[in-house]
């Protein structure tokens, strides 16, 4: 269920806990809406037409009932989801080839236009030793010297960013390993040709991503702010 449902909910949840406060009427809603939370789990029904069902008084009680039960249900629902969709960050590093074709202003904006937050950026140019601690868990690959030797050829544009979902949508904009598999419109479909050269990398979990942030930027170097464009990105009024 979309995160659009869930703040909706809240928003009819809220105002109707709120009516219910001066109603007695509207007070025994808040008993059927602990056990609608059973019932519904994660469905969220529209309430929209009982006004004009409630024919009667014993009609409208009930039809305030289940229109409470509804709503309250997703509110709890809600507070889950907003505590399991917190915001996330991950390690993503235009590599030396991306740098040398003058392509960071292109793969930033890409980014930004999704509506991803910078949290932390440097240009490096990492020893051969440091390129072996970030693709360690390659080494007994065969082509690991190789991956080592290319990322510590030049400098590496390290950054972090910071948004819901981040991880694994900031995969699906980089796009397949293999750019030749890369579906047009992400940056290796758009931007690559060959998998040695496929100017980007970016985190693909979350224990990853932690791992690669560590390594790459001591914890001064992070900032944590709020943009101004978040209520606009996330609705968060």
């Amino acid at each position: 269920m979309s995160s659009q449902i869930y703040r909706s909910a809240l928003r009819t949840t809220r105002a109707l806990i709120s009516a219910s406060r001066s109603s007695p009427l509207l007070c025994e809603g808040r008993g059927a809406a602990v056990a609608a939370l059973t019932t519904f789990r994660g469905k969220i029904s529209t309430v929209s037409s009982f006004y004009e069902k409630a024919d009667n008084k014993n009609a409208q009680r009930g039809w305030i009932s289940s229109a409470l039960a509804v709503p309250a249900a997703a509110y709890m629902l809600y507070d889950q989801e907003a505590h399991a969709a917190e915001m996330e960050r991950t390690f993503i590093a235009i590599k030396p080839d991306g740098v040398q074709r003058g392509l960071i202003a292109e793969i930033i904006s890409r980014f930004e236009r999704k509506g991803y937050k910078l949290m932390a950026i440097k240009l490096v140019v990492p020893t051969k030793e440091f390129a072996q601690k970030h693709y360690h868990d390659l080494k007994e690959r065969p082509f690991f010297d190789g991956l080592c030797d290319f990322l510590s050829s030049g400098p590496v544009l390290a950054m972090v960013w910071e948004g819901e979902g981040v991880i694994k949508y900031g995969r699906k904009l980089i796009g397949a390993t293999d750019p030749q598999k890369s579906e047009p419109g992400t940056i290796r479909g758009d931007l690559a040709v060959v998998v040695g050269r496929n100017i980007i990398h970016g985190s693909d979990g979350p224990e990853t991503a932690k791992d690669e942030i560590a390594l790459w930027f001591e914890p001064s170097e992070l900032v944590s702010y709020t943009s101004n464009a978040e209520k606009w990105i996330y609705g968060v009024n």
